[in-house]
C-alpha cells in the first residue's frame, strides 16, 4: 500500500489547483467531503461512503442534449487521478466484500469517464495484479477469495485494456501476471473472461505482445480441455489471438491439443478450431512455415457431422487456396494460363479444388502423408477415422502429383480397407462391384470358367475377407455355388477342398511380410474357416506358414489373430486339420515352434496377451478330441513347465485355462511323470486357491483331486506322505472358506484323496477342528473318513 499512499500524499489538498476548471474544482470539493469516510473504522462507515461516491460520480455525468461530453471528461480527469484513484485502489484491500465489490464498480466508472484513463494504469496495474495473482497459480489460491469479484477484477483489466489500447503496452508484465492465475481460477466464468481479455490484450499491443504471448500458452492449454465447453471456445480463440498477434514458436505447443479438440463432443468446439486456424492459413506472419501442419486440421473438417461446420472448413480453405494463388501468381503463371482438365475418373469434377488449394497440398504432401499413414494404425477407433477421411481429402487434391507416394498410400488405404471400424471403411461398393465382375464372368462364361477357376476363387477369398460383414457374404456364397457348379462339383465345400492347397501356396507367397493389417491374414483366415476336412490333406503347405507367423519376432497383432484363427480350427479337430488323422506328425513342430516361444514370458502387455492366445489355443489342441492320451503325454513332458508359469499370468482368462490344461495333462499321465517333476506340480496348484476368481479356484481344485489321484495310482506312494500332508494341512484351511462353493470342492478334494493316508487325515482334521467358525465341513469329513473300509 506504500506505493499507493505515496501519489496521494503528494496531491495537493487545497480545493483546486492551478488551471482547474469550474467543473472539476466543484467535483473536487464534493468529492473531499466524502473521502474521509473511506477510511472509517467500521464496515458500515466505509460502504455508505462508497456508496455516496457512487451516487455523487452517477450523477455528475452529463445528461443536457448539448453537453461536451469531451469537456466533462477533461474536468472528471483531475480529481479521478489524484483524489478518488488511490483511496478506491486501497479498497480493494478491504475486509468486507461488499466495499470491495463497490470499489471495483466506481474504478470501473472513473475509467470510462476519464479523458485520460491511461494515466491510472501506472496505479491500477499493480494493484489489480496484486489481487489476482498468486506467487504459485497452481498451488495456491488467488489474494482474492470471492470468484464474483475475481470476475469483477478480470473485466475491470479488461476494459482498461480495451480504453487504453497501444498505451497499455509498459503494463504488460502485471497483466500477464494476473491473466496466467486467472486461466486457471476454479471458476469457469473468470477462465472465460481472462480468455477475453487475453486475447484483446493481443490485439491491443501488438508491437510488445511478441515478447509475453509464450508466458500464455501453458496456462491456456491447460484449460483446453475445461469440462465447460464455453471455456474450451473461449480458449481456442484467446490461444488464435496470441499465437497471431504474438510469437510462432508456440504454434508446435499448440497443435497437438487443438488436434484433440477435433474429437470434442460439442459442435462449437470444434468450430471454433476451424475458424482459429483457417484464421492463421490467411493472416499468420509464419504461416508458409507452418502450413504442412495447419493444413491437416482445416481439411480435418471437410467431413464434419455437422454439416455448417464441414462449409465453413471448406469456405475458408477455399480462401487460403485464392490467397495463396494470388500471392505466388508468378510461380504458377503456366498453370493458369493453361489450365489442366480434371483427371479422368475424378469422382466430382464439377467440384474440383481450386489451382491454389491443390498446389499447396501438392507442395506439402510429403511432410503430412506420413503422419496420417501413421494415424490409420493408431488403436483409437476415431483416429484412423479422421486418418482415413483426411488421407481420402488428400488424394482428391493431389490428383496425379500423388504418383511418387503411392507405396505408403496404398499400403494404408490396404490397412483402412481391412479395418474393424465400419467408419473407417466408409464405402464397400468396390466390393459389391468386383463381386459382379465375378458373377458376369461365371454365368456368361460358364464352361469354359473352369481353367479360370483358381483365381476367380482368390477373388472370392478376397472379396469374402474384406467385405463379408458387410453384407456381401450371402452373395458370395452364392456365387461360389455357382462357381462349383461350373468345375461339376457339389458345392463350394468340394471347391475349397480341389483348391484349398493352391491357395495357401498363393498365401505362402506372402507370408514373411505379413503384419496385422495385412489382407492375407484376412484371406487366410476365410480359407481356414471353409475348408472343412479339406485342411487335414493341406498340412505341408498351413503348418510352415504358422510356424513362420508365429514367431516372437513378428508382429504381435499378426500372432494374435493368427492364434485366434488357429484355436477355431482345433477346437474341432478331428473334422478339419486332423480329419486325415496325420495331425500327430506335425506335433512336434507345434509344441516346440509354436507353443514354447509364445508361452514364454516377456514384459508388457502386449506379450501377456500373446500369451493368453496361447494358452487359449493349446486348450483347444489338447481337449478337442483329437488327441491320444499318448500324444498329449508327449506333449506335456514338454510343455508343463510352460504351464506352471502361466499359473501367475495377470490374466484370469489365462489362470483358468492352465489349470484346466494342468487337470487334463495329469489325467492322462498315468504315472509317467517323473516324481520330482510331479512333486513340483501341486504348491503351484495350492497358490491358486487364493486366487481373485472363485472360477480359477475351483479350477485348481478340481487339478488337485487330479493330482492326488494320481498319487493313488502309484506303486511308491509312501513316498510322497510328507507332500500329501502338507496338502491335507492347506486344504483344511480352505474348508473354512467364506464362499460355500470352494467349500464344497475342498471338501470332496479331501474325501477323494483320504484313501491314500486316511489315519494321518483324521490327526490334522482333529487338530484343526476348534479353529474353525463352522465345525461342519469338518465332521462331515470325519464322518467319511469313519465310514472309510479298514486299509489292507
Amino acid at each position: 500500500m506504500a506505493a499507493l499512499v505515496a501519489p496521494e500524499a503528494a496531491a495537493p489538498q487545497g480545493p483546486t489547483e492551478a488551471g482547474e476548471t469550474t467543473e472539476a474544482a466543484e467535483l473536487s470539493r464534493s468529492l473531499s467531503r466524502l473521502l474521509p469516510g473511506l477510511e472509517a473504522d467500521s464496515k458500515l462507515g466505509r460502504r455508505r461512503a462508497l456508496e455516496a461516491l457512487q451516487r455523487v460520480l452517477e450523477a455528475a455525468q452529463p445528461e443536457a442534449p448539448d453537453a461536451d461530453p469531451d469537456a466533462a471528461a477533461a474536468a472528471f480527469q483531475g480529481p479521478w487521478v489524484h483524489l478518488l484513484l488511490p483511496r478506491l485502489l486501497r479498497r480493494l484491500t478491504d475486509p468486507a466484500e461488499g466495499c470491495r465489490a463497490l470499489a471495483v464498480h466506481l474504478l470501473g466508472l472513473g475509467l470510462r469517464r476519464a479523458a485520460r484513463p491511461r494515466d491510472a494504469l501506472p496505479r491500477l496495474l499493480p494493484a489489480l495484479a496484486a489481487r489476482l495473482a498468486s506467487p504459485e497459480p497452481a498451488r495456491r489460491p488467488p489474494p482474492e477469495a470471492c470468484e464474483e469479484l475475481r470476475l469483477a477484477l478480470v473485466q475491470l483489466l479488461g476494459l482498461a485494456v480495451r480504453l487504453t489500447g497501444a498505451a497499455f503496452a509498459p503494463h504488460l508484465d502485471d497483466a500477464v501476471r494476473a491473466l496466467r492465475c486467472t486461466l486457471l481460477d476454479p471458476f469457469a466464468a473468470v477462465r472465460r473472461e481472462s480468455c477475453e481479455c487475453a486475447a484483446g490484450l493481443a490485439r491491443a499491443t501488438p508491437d510488445h505482445f511478441h515478447m509475453q504471448s509464450e508466458s500464455l500458452i501453458g496456462p491456456l492449454m491447460q484449460s483446453i480441455s475445461h469440462q465447460h465447453w464455453k471455456v474450451r471456445v473461449a480458449v481456442i480463440e484467446a490461444t488464435g489471438a496470441a499465437i497471431q498477434f504474438g510469437s510462432g514458436k508456440s504454434v508446435d505447443d499448440v497443435l497437438p491439443h487443438f488436434a484433440q479438440r477435433l474429437f470434442d463432443d460439442v459442435p462449437q468446439v470444434r468450430q471454433a478450431v476451424m475458424r482459429v486456424v483457417g484464421g492463421w492459413l490467411l493472416s499468420l506472419r509464419d504461416r508458409y512455415s507452418f502450413f504442412h501442419k495447419l493444413i491437416p486440421l482445416l481439411l480435418s473438417g471437410f467431413h464434419d457431422e455437422i454439416p455448417e461446420i464441414a462449409s465453413e472448413a471448406s469456405s475458408l480453405w477455399e480462401r487460403v487456396g485464392l490467397q495463396w494463388q494470388t500471392e505466388n501468381e508468378e510461380d504458377l503463371k503456366d498453370k493458369l494460363d493453361f489450365a489442366s482438365p480434371p483427371p479422368a475418373h475424378h469422382p466430382s469434377p464439377g467440384s474440383r479444388p481450386g489451382l491454389g488449394c491443390r498446389e499447396l497440398v501438392f507442395r506439402n504432401l510429403s511432410k503430412i502423408l506420413p503422419a496420417v499413414c501413421h494415424d490409420i494404425d493408431d488403436w483409437v477407433a476415431g483416429t484412423r477415422v479422421k486418418s482415413a477421411q483426411l488421407l481420402a481429402v488428400l488424394l482428391l487434391h493431389a490428383e496425379d502429383h500423388v504418383t511418387q507416394h503411392l507405396e505408403p498410400v496404398l499400403r494404408a488405404l490396404l490397412r483402412a480397407c481391412a479395418d474393424e471400424e465400419a467408419a473407417v471403411v466408409s464405402s464397400r461398393l468396390y466390393g459389391e462391384r468386383l463381386l459382379q465382375c465375378v458373377q458376369a464372368v461365371v454365368s456368361a462364361g460358364r464352361e469354359d470358367c473352369r481353367g479360370a477357376g483358381e483365381p476367380l476363387l482368390e477373388v472370392l477369398v478376397t472379396v469374402l475377407a474384406l467385405w463379408g460383414p458387410a453384407g456381401l457374404s450371402d452373395k458370395v456364397q452364392e456365387t461360389l455355388a455357382a462357381l462349383a457348379a461350373v468345375e461339376g462339383m457339389d458345392g463350394s465345400q468340394d471347391l475349397f477342398r480341389a483348391r484349398v492347397s493352391p491357395l495357401l501356396e498363393w498365401l505362402a507367397a506372402s507370408h514373411r511380410d505379413w503384419t496385422g493389417h495385412s489382407v492375407e491374414l484376412l484371406q487366410l483366415d476365410v480359407v481356414l474357416s471353409h475348408s472343412g476336412p479339406a485342411l487335414g490333406e493341406a498340412l505341408p503347405q498351413l503348418v510352415p506358414i504358422l510356424r513362420s507367423c508365429l514367431q516372437p519376432a513378428r508382429d504381435p497383432a499378426m500372432r494374435l489373430k493368427l492364434f485366434s484363427t488357429l484355436t477355431g480350427v482345433l477346437l474341432g479337430a478331428p473334422e478339419t486339420v486332423d480329419s486325415q488323422g496325420q495331425l500327430h506328425g506335425y506335433l512336434d513342430t507345434l509344441v516346440q515352434d509354436i507353443f514354447v516361444p509364445n508361452l514364454q514370458w516377456h514384459a508388457g502387455r502386449t506379450a501377456a496377451a500373446i500369451r493368453t492366445a496361447a494358452v487359449s489355443c493349446l486348450w483347444a489342441l489338447v481337449s478337442s478330441g483329437g488327441l491320444s492320451d499318448g500324444q498329449i503325454q508327449d506333449m506335456q513332458e514338454t510343455l508343463m513347465p510352460q504351464i506352471l508359469t502361466t499359473l501367475e499370468e495377470d490374466s484370469q482368462m489365462t489362470r483358468l485355462i492352465s489349470c484346466q490344461i494342468i487337470n487334463l495333462f495329469l489325467k492322462t499321465s498315468n504315472g509317467v511323470i517323473d516324481p520330482d517333476k510331479f512333486i513340483k506340480i501341486y504348491p503351484e496348484l495350492l497358490k491358486r486357491l487364493d486366487d481373485v476368481s472363485d472360477d480359477v479356484r475351483l479350477a485348481a481344485t478340481s487339478a488337485l483331486v487330479t493330482w492326488l489321484q494320481r498319487v493313488q495310482s502309484e506303486a511308491s506312494k509312501c513316498c510322497y506322505q510328507s507332500s500329501v500332508r502338507h496338502l491335507y494341512r492347506e486344504l483344511l484351511v480352505y474348508l473354512d472358506d467364506p464362499e460355500h462353493a470352494v467349500q464344497d470342492a475342498v471338501l470332496e478334494a479331501l474325501k477323494a484323496g483320504s484313501v491314500l493316508f486316511p489315519d494321518l487325515l483324521v490327526k490334522e482334521t482333529e487338530a484343526v477342528l476348534h479353529k474353525h467358525r463352522s465345525p461342519t465341513y469338518c465332521e462331515q469329513l470325519l464322518q467319511h473318513l469313519q465310514a472309510l473300509p479298514p486299509a489292507q
